[in-house]
């Protein structure tokens, strides 16, 4: 993909080092929600910056009584004490919310980088509930960033300073990768692929599973043989230059077992299927966006 020009400059780092240019620290960082994304972040981010000063914005108790317990400072409403001296401000709320999280956040801010990891909320929407703020990177994440292993899909605005670009970076990967993109529109795709992409994956592990049941294996053997298999095909994929499909070929033997597989495979649609799902996902995204934008 083609570096906007607020990236340019960093997109091969992420790309080949998994880190950015050698910068200042990250000291201060204010959550705005405290759920799975915003602890999965917190956890990797102090393990890369052991003297982080977190706050959360989190106005559920049980919520901020789990937090708390984890060391960080929290807060029931927005305020300026959570928000003064920070690196960013990361929006970490379901869309739904987020028009009246921004309401009470607009009060506390004084020019903050904004990160937001909202699905379907573009820039422009953000900047208005905000009353015009342009400081705002967007990205989305996906859920195996709960055990290190995400991947984060990132887009900042061409006109947006280098430096927070790479604070934004240095956040998201505290949980994975870094992949940036050149138009927010494809934001929408990478919420398809990758962001909605771990539900795909349970969804083929849950069938294989059936599979494997129907075929003599009791739950425990099933489970084992089914993980392994997609851990170590997935190991293979990575390590070897070949692509996906001439490593299928060298598994598939003529009128073998794999063969009349993937003969049932192929006759059923299945790759049609992800394809046209991958798609429905990413128009989905665009159509939240457009709902967002009026509200």
């Amino acid at each position: 993909m083609r570096l906007d020009d607020g990236a340019r400059g960093y997109g091969a780092v992420w790309r080949t080092t998994g880190s950015v240019k050698q910068r200042d620290v990250v000291k201060k960082i204010c959550f705005v929600g405290g759920g799975n994304m915003a602890s999965a972040m917190l956890a990797g981010l102090r393990k890369k910056h052991p003297l982080l000063d977190c706050h959360i914005i989190e106005p559920f108790a049980p919520a901020r009584e789990k937090l708390a317990a984890l060391g960080v400072t929290v807060h029931e409403a927005a305020n300026r004490a959570a928000i003064d001296g920070t690196d960013a401000v990361v929006l970490a709320v379901k869309p739904q919310v987020l028009k009246q999280v921004c309401g009470e956040l607009l009060p506390c801010l004084d020019g903050e980088l904004i990160v937001s990891i909202a699905a379907g909320t573009r820039i422009s929407t953000l900047s208005r509930w905000l009353n015009g703020h342009q400081r705002i990177v967007r990205t989305m994440p996906n859920t195996p960033a709960l055990i290190g292993q995400g991947i984060t899909g990132l887009y900042a605005p061409s006109a947006l300073a280098a430096a927070d670009v790479a604070t934004a970076t240095d956040l998201m990967q505290s949980t994975g990768v870094v992949v940036p993109v050149d138009n927010e529109a494809m934001i929408d795709a990478v919420t398809a692929v990758s962001g909605s992409g771990p539900a795909y994956v349970f969804h083929w592990i849950e069938s294989m599973l059936a599979a494997a049941h129907g075929v003599g294996f009791d739950a425990t053997d099933a489970r084992t043989l089914v993980l392994a298999t997609l851990k170590g095909a997935t190991a293979l994929a990575e390590a070897s230059d070949e692509s996906p499909s001439l490593l299928r070929e060298r598994v598939t033997s003529k009128g073998g077992t794999t063969a009349a597989a993937l003969a049932v495979i192929n006759e059923r649609g299945v790759q049609q299927a992800l394809i046209d799902a991958v798609r429905a996902a990413r128009d989905r995204g665009a159509e939240l966006g457009d709902t967002l934008d009026t509200a």
